[in-house]
């Protein structure tokens, strides 16, 4: 049972210290920019060679996951607004322990991810410019992006509007050529018919397995918006309204783009996983410089994701901190931006890089391997929260149900026993298997240390 603390949000939690500068706008497109990354254009095709065509099948299933899944976040986070999200849900409904492991550990996935991010940006600029060094231009990123996020909230949204923009545009452009393409209305492109999509699952099941492990990791990134949505001029109205009409317009962006792709191209088709799913199909429509201008897009892509992670480490780390979970300095905020919060996870993000270069079979593949199921934890976390918090918001407050969670609580233990199913997928893959029993490993130890935090506090 939770102790009376958790039931008990700061003033600051609830956005009364925190800058108010994002407006709806900004919302909606941190809503779709968020999950549209590079796993998207360049790592997706990796799940298409391995499940053929019906890695459509494998990117619907894990979209109505997906989908459960914002329906039950956007349904705390528009009855109660944090910058903690999920994290201050799980320590409403759960316990503290439970806010702490739940936020401490996306907060190292989200630190990790910034210097992937950076690598993978670095290694196409280098890709352009190859005398420069691949760390310099990542320094150079890191910089850029620590000065957006110290200045006020506005600019970060600003940053990610237009990077969301141009990154919704390049797939909607995508979509309306790749559907052209198959009706044969472009010249020089006959169409392709059913042709490509006879072998609908070549490797059989376990082929589907690997695409739906795939497809599900490549959907994380919509927690940010409801961390965002704490500093937005309406919080309550702009968590609804940004997961309503997210869901179903990134649904169409994956499950739409897999079915361009394998309709138009053979699954098994080196270029699918050599370029990139995007770039490959591009080129067999014979569309000049497709590969330099999606280049751009990928880089776009990396940008945006970087900077959308640095904003949420720091907003996770100042309201875990807020909640007395953490070191109080990262809490300070200057011009209603924690910039202490900021500079840190900027800092572990660079370290991150550094032992990429120094340790990359050591310290960073132990690194990579930790993260690797955080997304999952985090989803559980959610849908146990929204359980628990549910018929407590009905009984005490139900006026604050702007959004509510579809055919409850049914839908719910569907999400749960989804998330159950993927677990055990992971166990049985030699290659997922060490990253979920090193994500468990460290999901136990802050759980912990969480509980151990929660004890010491209650004996005061």
């Amino acid at each position: 049972m939770p102790s009376s603390t958790s039931t008990q949000t700061p003033p600051q939690e609830q956005g009364a210290s925190l800058s108010h500068g994002l407006k709806q706008r900004h919302l909606s497109m941190i809503a779709l920019g968020g999950v549209i990354g590079a796993g998207l254009f360049v790592g997706s095709g990796a799940g298409i060679a391995a499940a053929g065509p019906s890695i459509v099948v494998a990117y619907a299933l894990s979209g109505l996951l997906v989908m459960l899944v914002m329906r039950m976040l956007g349904e705390m986070s528009a009855a109660y607004p944090s910058s903690g999200s999920f994290s201050a849900h799980a320590e409403r409904a759960i316990g503290p322990w439970a806010g702490f492991a739940a936020g401490w550990s996306f907060w190292v996935l989200l630190c990790t991810a910034v210097g992937l991010e950076g690598i993978g940006a670095a290694n196409i600029v280098h890709g352009w410019l190859p005398g420069t060094p691949t760390w310099a231009w990542v320094a150079l990123f890191m910089v850029v992006f620590l000065g957006t996020n110290l200045t006020a909230v506005k600019n970060f949204g600003e940053f990610e509007f237009w990077f969301a923009a141009l990154k919704v545009g390049a797939i909607s452009l995508f979509l309306i050529l790749g559907v052209l393409a198959i009706a044969g209305v472009l010249p020089s492109t006959p169409a392709p018919g059913t042709s490509n999509l006879t072998d609908f699952m070549p490797h059989g099941s376990q082929g589907l397995l690997v695409g739906l492990l795939a497809s599900v990791f490549a959907y994380g990134g919509l927690e940010t918006v409801t961390i965002a949505a704490a500093e937005s001029e309406n919080p309550v109205q702009g968590v609804a309204s940004a997961v309503r009409t997210a869901m179903w317009r990134i649904a169409l962006f994956y499950i739409g783009s897999m079915a361009v792709v394998v309709t138009l191209l053979p699954w098994d088709s080196a270029e699918v996983v050599a370029k990139g799913p995007y770039v490959a199909t591009l080129d067999h429509l014979g569309i000049p410089g497709a590969g330099q201008v999606m280049n751009v897009v990928v880089l776009v892509a990396l940008l945006s994701a970087m900077n959308a992670n640095i904003y949420g480490s720091s907003r996770i780390a100042y309201s875990l901190v807020e909640r007395g979970q953490g070191p109080k300095a990262l809490a300070k905020l200057s011009g209603g931006v924690p910039r202490i919060a900021v500079l840190t996870s900027c800092v572990l993000g660079f370290v991150c890089v550094l032992f990429s270069y120094w340790s990359p079979n050591g310290v960073f593949k132990w690194l990579l391997n930790m993260i690797g199921a955080v997304i999952l934890v985090v989803w559980i976390f959610i849908a146990v929260s929204q359980l628990l918090l549910r018929r407590r918001i009905e009984r005490e407050a139900p006026e604050k149900l702007v959004v509510r969670m579809w055919l409850f609580p049914w839908l719910t233990w569907v999400a749960l026993a989804g998330m159950a199913a993927i677990f055990v997928l992971m166990a049985r893959q030699p290659d997922t298997r060490v990253q979920l029993y090193s994500t468990g490993a460290m999901t136990l130890f802050l759980a912990a240390v969480g509980y151990a935090w929660q004890r010491a506090r209650a004996r005061r």
